[in-house]
């Protein structure tokens, strides 16, 4: 069994045995995580040679947005802790410290890594899938090599982890609408956890992981990805002009500087993704779009509610 799925499956097993049982496996892959990354810091720190940063931006600025297009996939786990607010004591305080500031912290060991890695060794020598360890490799450090790639290992499964769950409740969250059917949704008689969606989403992403290129993978959730923060934030713009008085617990401050910006921002990191990537982002979406007029939106409580409403106009008319 490859490993991926194996790993996979695995996650899925902690998250059906509830949410407790995923945490304390989430922190310690997270302690891992953080020891990993401070022992590289701290065994490749002193052999930075500055003569390695130059030139400072071999490839331009094209080749940094080009980079962003691809490495966005190391950001995508933060939005997934959204998907957490039912099950949070305070969400309207605990969801906005926790995703800005969990991102604030990885952004910064994100640049410091990256200077550090790119100062110990040629850019042109970490094209490889293991550039921390090889970095490490490279002056010497070979336990610690091993080490900061078990280090990598648990980084990627806290990610997946998080998207795991965080899969579940969105699944959850649409079968309650009746976009979804409502019995692929179950809640576990003893784990209160919706364990089927849980197990077809770990089959089908387990798939995905043992059998498609890392790199084509990125790519499509990336795009995925940029699109619906494009979609959430041309959202957010609409409600506040077509429902302007409506209780919004989240609240935006500078609305419109920060989602125009989003939008462009978006916008841009997604042209510079390869075409092979457009294309299969809008074959997928031309399938996702059968599946909601199919069948999504005529059972989604606003669907059936605009049935109503239009036997309702009809009767009156009659």
């Amino acid at each position: 069994m490859s490993p991926a799925i194996f790993i996979t499956l695995l996650l899925s097993f902690f998250l059906i045995h509830g949410t407790q049982e995923s945490t304390k496996l989430n922190r310690i892959l997270v302690f891992i995580k953080l020891a990993a990354v401070f022992l590289f810091l701290l065994l490749a720190g002193p052999h930075v040679n500055t003569a390695n940063w130059e030139p400072f931006m071999p490839f331009g600025v094209s080749g940094i947005t080009a980079g962003a297009a691809i490495v966005f996939f190391a950001y995508i786990g933060f939005d997934a802790v959204a998907t957490s607010a039912e099950e949070c004591k305070n969400p309207a305080r605990d969801l906005p410290i926790g995703i800005i500031g969990s991102l604030v912290i990885c952004t910064i060991l994100y640049v410091v890594v990256a200077a550090v890695l790119t100062g110990v060794v040629p850019y042109t020598e970490l094209n490889n899938p293991e550039p921390v360890a090889f970095a490490l490799r490279y002056i010497g450090y070979n336990l610690g090599s091993a080490i900061v790639g078990v280090g990598a290992i648990a980084g990627i499964t806290t990610v997946l982890l998080v998207l795991l769950y965080g899969q579940a409740r969105i699944f959850f969250a649409m079968s309650r609408d009746g976009m979804v059917p409502a019995r692929v949704c179950k809640i576990h008689k003893r784990y209160h956890t919706p364990y089927i969606v849980t197990v077809l989403g770990a089959i089908f992403v387990s798939l995905i992981a043992g059998f498609a290129p890392i790199g084509l993978i990125a790519e499509m959730a990336n795009i995925g990805t940029l699109s619906a923060f494009t979609v959430a934030a041309l959202g957010v713009m609409v409600l506040r002009v077509t429902k302007p008085d409506v209780h919004r617990t989240f609240r935006c401050p500078l609305v419109w500087i920060i989602a125009p910006l989003a939008v462009l921002a978006c916008g841009y990191l997604m042209a510079h993704l390869p075409t092979d990537t457009w294309i299969r982002f809008i074959v997928w979406c031309f399938f996702g779009c059968l599946v909601y007029f199919g069948y999504s939106y005529q059972h989604s409580a606003l669907g059936r509610q605009q049935k109503k409403m239009r036997r309702l106009r009809k009767f009156t008319q009659e």
